[in-house]
């Protein structure tokens, strides 16, 4: 019996990964776009994303960004100094310090989100039950990986 990494993928699989890689990039591209738009970096503009959803500690911020601390650091230190993130205390644990976006560092991310554009058109053509099959389907390669 073969293992399945030494079984070679079906046309359909080869298919769909190349169709979701197309996606990434294209999301990417989309991203930079919009981000230069506000003078930002991609990244800056992921972690105001990011903390637009909710403030979180510099090492929260490496995890979901998968990078070093220090590049956060590096970062939320920019972003601060565009007055667009502020460094906080956690009510937690007053040692640590939240990464909070400012009014108008959510002002930057909600125009953030309103400005990519890549997919909103192609999900527009979609019925609404299949956009939540598509969710339901892209939550349970997400939760399965």
């Amino acid at each position: 019996m073969a293992t399945p990494h030494s079984t070679r993928p079906d046309e359909l699989t080869v298919e769909v990964v190349e169709l979701i890689a197309e996606v990434v990039a294209r999301y990417h591209a989309d991203y930079e776009e919009a981000a230069a738009g506000h003078a930002l970096t991609g990244a800056q503009a992921k972690l105001l994303s990011l903390l637009s959803l909710d403030p979180l500690p510099m090492r929260k911020l490496a995890q979901k960004l998968k990078c070093e601390p220090s590049n956060v650091t590096g970062i939320v230190d920019r972003l601060e100094s565009r007055g667009l993130v502020e460094r906080r205390p956690d009510p937690a644990d007053r040692r640590v310090k939240l990464a909070v976006p400012t009014e108008e560092g959510m002002r930057t991310a909600r125009a953030l989100r309103e400005g990519l554009r890549f997919a909103r058109a192609p999900l527009a053509g979609l019925s609404e039950e299949e956009r939540r099959s598509l969710r339901d389907l892209l939550r349970r390669m997400v939760d399965d990986a």
